[in-house]
């Protein structure tokens, strides 16, 4: 039997080489590259794997003098980082993708985001991270959550509510986030008012620009949509349960403005515990909340 495991080494060789030339722009003849590919055939470690992000343009996202990182902070804040994202994708049953970091040194502030691409991927910035951490490391938690949310939302075709911006999107992603906070499996916080201030940090980088393309919904409207999220991590649910609850209860009973038809995710205990909260949430969803009644919230 031929010896599989030499040759997928041998090509992570010379793919670690033809990374490093797309960053430092030399100019070897294939041979030679081959040479130095043999020499490191059996030295991919980790910390050559690390070394394939520090280079290169990032996407048009991003800063042109952008770069991608395996690591932020330090090495336990990485690993904390990169244990979230596992976990959060366990909680809905699916696997982790790929999280990588983006730093810029010539211009730390344009890493302030936080994207998720269809492709199955969420690269995060440092500037972001920083000004997270700062809250306490929920705040992250809150976001990568978030983040991960929409790659649910890129699988299965999420949400089931469409609107002209990307506001429904945005709030069930939101919700998913509370959702995660609260699970026992997740990050297991059992009191909202442990996870309020980090989720208002969270909301301050949304928008009010209602007819904006990218609108993500109003600061109270993305507050009601974290409380409810919170509220349904009570309950074990999947992402299509969760997507069904989460419009059938923000959208429909509890504004009034229509009756959806029960479907088979409807849960007569869930539906008594979310509407014994229906005054509270169409309180926040109105705006009609104060801060210090929002943080205090059990």
């Amino acid at each position: 039997m031929k010896n599989l495991n030499f040759k997928r080494t041998y090509l992570l060789g010379l793919t670690f080489v033809a990374v490093l030339q797309s960053c430092s722009k030399d100019t070897d003849s294939l041979e030679q590259q081959t040479e130095v590919a043999e020499a490191q055939e059996l030295a991919i470690s980790e910390a050559f794997e690390n070394e394939l992000y520090e280079c290169g343009y990032v996407d048009g996202n991003w800063s042109s003098t952008a770069y991608l990182s395996s690591s932020i902070g330090t090495s336990s804040e990485t690993n904390f980082m990169q244990t979230q994202n596992s976990k959060i994708a366990a909680v809905w049953g699916r696997p982790a993708v790929p999280l990588s970091f983006v730093k810029d040194n010539s211009n730390p502030n344009s890493t302030y985001n936080a994207i998720s691409y269809g492709s199955g991927k969420i690269y995060y910035g440092e500037a972001i991270y920083n000004a997270a951490k700062a809250q306490g490391q929920i705040a992250n938690v809150m976001i990568l959550a978030h983040e991960f949310a929409h790659q649910l939302q890129f699988t299965y075709g999420y949400p089931s509510k469409n609107e002209s911006t990307a506001r429904a999107a945005e709030l069930e992603a939101d919700g998913m986030a509370g959702y995660y906070l609260r699970r026992p499996n997740g990050y297991n916080k059992t009191s909202f008012s442990q996870i309020a201030t980090a989720y208002e940090f969270a909301a301050s980088i949304g928008d009010n620009n209602t007819t904006s393309p990218g609108h993500h919904g109003r600061s109270y409207q993305r507050r009601s949509a974290v409380r409810l999220g919170f509220l349904l991590g009570a309950y074990d649910l999947n992402a299509a349960s969760f997507d069904y609850n989460f419009f059938y209860y923000y959208n429909g009973v509890l504004n009034g403005s229509y009756k959806q038809e029960k479907s088979e995710y409807f849960n007569a205990e869930l539906d008594k515990y979310i509407r014994s909260y229906a005054k509270e949430l169409q309180k926040i969803s109105n705006g009609e909340m104060s801060d210090e009644e929002y943080f205090n919230l059990d």
